[in-house]
């Protein structure tokens, strides 16, 4: 009689392929319950059931498969699978590294890092339906930390648009072992918006009145681009409780995003040295290096002592003379992101001396936010966001403000989708050939996405002006320069 086995799901041979993998079977159920898990959200029973039987063969706690439990709250009860999820999807150099000769060590590492990468992507991806609790996007935005930690980035880093980085020590060419993992690293910039973009549809899922009006939902929230993109929208129609809840969360993110801007703005120097001026002759200013190597004729080798004729002191003077920053916002519903970061940027850069910030924002009509400019969180309370865009408004607000033009920077933020484009081009390109700095800025939103019009495009090109897009870095670097 012939005989046929085959490898159950947890591992135990059955009739069937002698030669079939068990590993590979286990780790295939756990990817086939992945796909079913993202495209239905009812139970598949015969996949949950086979799963379960791996996840508890494997040593793993039942409460993997479950999907209502956070990932915080898995790692809380079970500590040590933190490290593991930390770097669980960055790729290993050497995919060999840590497997026995018939690699067995490492098909059964790639099970246990397929019921955690299960996991992870299916508390994140499996957003479901529906009304959402403050909780249940707490508890989102926590899982999609996870996410991010297993990318090998900061919590927030990818949402945030900041690629780069990596949290934790994490080394992006290893896995602590574990066995080979997919080079994810292509993926990465998508990732960002996609999760930002499932985030932004959980904000609108959620029934964000009724949660400001509870002070203890209201403090479960985690302030993040897309909730304060809702609170700016519906800042009107909230009163009392709910309106004082909604200034807490605007606040508590203001100071967020002003803390890590602000570490890259305070790089910057205040001017430039003035060589005109003469060193200041005090301690402190002395060139100990140049006054001995100017001296060394001096040098005495009977006395082995040095004679020093003249000292020399370094220059500290920098020029003083105030430069002026005019930070144009585009505030239509298209330039959410732009609009808070930007604020934000305008206000830390007024903090800095002998610097003097402008700051008008715009859709059909024109604000001129300065008075408010050192506090972003009154400036983004006095916007209203939405609307057509008309960029000549903002125009005729700006052009009175640049009283010495080789001394004044505009930065003017928008998509440049513009109802009369020929009239506001032409008044941008005198600036430029006033002697001022004129900087069409595309997008300086959180993912760095952002479509320009292709017509604007090509004439800042023309005019020596390109159209900075990306990450808000990119704007930092370009005002340093310009004060340095």
């Amino acid at each position: 009689m012939t005989d046929h086995t085959t490898a159950h799901p947890t591992g135990h041979t059955v009739e069937g392929n002698p030669e079939a993998d068990p590993e590979v079977n286990r780790r295939q159920v756990l990817y086939w319950r992945l796909l079913a898990r993202l495209f239905d959200q009812e139970e598949q029973t015969t996949l949950e059931s086979a799963s379960l039987a791996v996840v508890e063969d494997i040593g793993l706690p039942p409460a993997l498969l479950d999907p209502d439990t956070a990932i915080d709250s898995l790692v809380q009860r079970h500590p040590e699978l933190a490290a593991e999820f930390d770097g669980l999807m960055v790729p290993e150099a050497e995919p060999g590294t840590g497997a026995d000769e018939d690699g067995a060590r490492d098909r059964a590492a790639e099970v246990r890092r397929a019921a955690l990468v299960s996991k992870v992507l299916l508390n994140v991806f499996a957003s479901g339906s529906g009304t959402v609790t403050a909780g249940q996007l707490a508890r989102w935005q926590s899982d999609a930390g996870w996410l991010e930690r297993a990318l090998g980035c900061a919590p927030g880093e990818l949402r945030g648009g900041r690629p780069g980085a990596r949290a934790g020590g994490v080394s992006p060419t290893g896995t602590g072992g574990r066995g080979p993992t997919p080079d994810l690293s292509r993926l990465i910039p998508a990732i960002g918006p996609e999760l930002g973009a499932i985030e932004a549809d959980l904000v609108r899922r959620m029934r964000l009145r009724e949660v400001l009006a509870d002070p203890g939902l209201a403090a479960r929230l985690t302030p993040s681009m897309s909730l304060i993109e809702q609170l700016l929208r519906d800042k009107n129609n909230l009163s009392g409780v709910a309106l004082a809840n909604a200034k807490a969360l605007i606040r508590r993110f203001v100071d967020e995003v002003a803390d890590v801007l602000r570490t890259q703005v305070e790089k910057a120097s205040v001017g430039a040295i003035d060589r005109s001026v003469p060193p200041k002759r005090v301690f402190r200013n002395l060139d100990l290096d140049r006054t001995i190597w100017k001296n060394l004729t001096n040098w005495s080798p009977e006395e082995e002592r040095l004679y020093v004729d003249r000292l020399y002191y370094r220059h500290t003077a920098r020029r003083t003379t105030p430069q002026r920053l005019i930070v144009v916002v585009d505030q239509s519903g298209s330039m959410v992101d732009s609009m808070v970061n930007c604020t934000i940027l305008a206000s830390i850069f007024a903090g800095l001396p002998k610097v003097d910030v402008h700051l008008v924002a715009y859709d059909t009509q024109a604000l001129d936010l300065t008075p408010w400019v050192h506090d972003p969180f009154e400036t983004l309370l006095r916007t209203d966001l939405g609307g057509g865009t008309d960029g000549t408004v903002a125009m005729a607000l700006a052009q009175p403000k640049i009283a010495e033009p080789r001394n004044t920077v505009v930065v003017w933020i928008s998509d440049f989708y513009e109802w009369r484009a020929e009239p506001l081009f032409e008044s941008m390109a005198a600036i430029h050939r006033s002697g001022a700095r004129f900087i069409p800025v595309g997008s300086v939103t959180s993912s760095g996405r952002g479509s320009v019009n292709p017509w604007f495009r090509e004439r800042f090109k023309d005019l020596g002006t390109p159209v900075i897009s990306g990450h808000i870095r990119k704007l930092v670097h370009e005002l340093k320069t310009f004060l340095t």
